[in-house]
Order: C-alpha cells, then sequence, then structure tokens
C-alpha cells in the first residue's frame, strides 16, 4: 500500500516499521516537548499522512511509554479520519504526565506507532427490537 506523506522537518527521516513483523510504524518526534506533572500535552509527530480510502490510521502509544517516561495516551488510542490531511493536520500525540516531575520528550524521539486498519462506514437501518433476550446490561459478563 503507497502512502502520500509530507514531513514538516525534512531533516528527520519518514516514520518506519522497526522490524520485518512489526505492524505498526513508529513516529518521530518533531520538537523537545516538556510534559509538566499530572499535565496533558501534545507532542509533534513530524508528518501530514493521507489516509487511504476505506482506512483510518491508529495511534497508540509505544508499549514501553509509561514504563520508561512515565507518559500515556489519555485516550488510549488517537484515530486519523480519511479527510484529515490538510496543510496544518500534522499528527499531534496526545500525551499525559502520571508522574509528580516534569517529563521531556526529545526531539527524534519515537513515542507513539501508527497502523492503518480497513473501516466500513456502517449504513444504519433501524429496527424496533433484535428478538434476543437482554444478557443483563453493561458489564454482565464479569
Amino acid at each position: 500500500m503507497q502512502i502520500e506523506i509530507s514531513r514538516i522537518d525534512t531533516s528527520l527521516p519518514l516514520p518506519k516499521y522497526e522490524s520485518k513483523g512489526a505492524v505498526g510504524f513508529d513516529f518521530v518526534t518533531r520538537e523537545t516537548t516538556v510534559i509538566k506533572p499530572k499535565e496533558i500535552g501534545l507532542v509533534p509527530g513530524n508528518v501530514i499522512v493521507k489516509v487511504p480510502k476505506e482506512h483510518m490510521l491508529l495511534i497508540s502509544p509505544r508499549s514501553s511509554l509509561p514504563r520508561k517516561k512515565g507518559l500515556v495516551c489519555p485516550h488510549s488510542i488517537g484515530i486519523i479520519d480519511q479527510d484529515y490531511h490538510g496543510e496544518e493536520d500534522e499528527i499531534l500525540i496526545q500525551v499525559q504526565n502520571i508522574t509528580d516531575s516534569p517529563v521531556t520528550v526529545e526531539r527524534g524521539e519515537r513515542i507513539a506507532q501508527g497502523i492503518f486498519v480497513r473501516v466500513d462506514q456502517a449504513q444504519w437501518k433501524e429496527v424496533d427490537g433484535h428478538g434476543v433476550e437482554t444478557r443483563g446490561g453493561f458489564g454482565s459478563t464479569d
């Protein structure tokens, strides 16, 4: 699959897959960013990506992010839509500092990864019922 991509800072490398079996590619941060204790910040991902039709781009934190940096993604994942690729639509990685000290994300660090996922848009068909018995509500299988 060929993907159209633009770098904001062309001195930094394009995102890349770090191994032959990797399903996600790593974003490289564009600038050093300091996230204050207990606050949420946005780290520039340096790229604008044109997501192909029938796909979304899923942004996920690298698994080492909480352990190594004390950062988590407050929304768990990010979703980049097919129409988010204008001149000002740099991908930003939202992170929350869960520590009691400032956390610095250095320019060129890899803190998040992207995964292209095939999607469909639903065509709703409203019905009066579904013909099945209620399971018991939210969390009913616990």
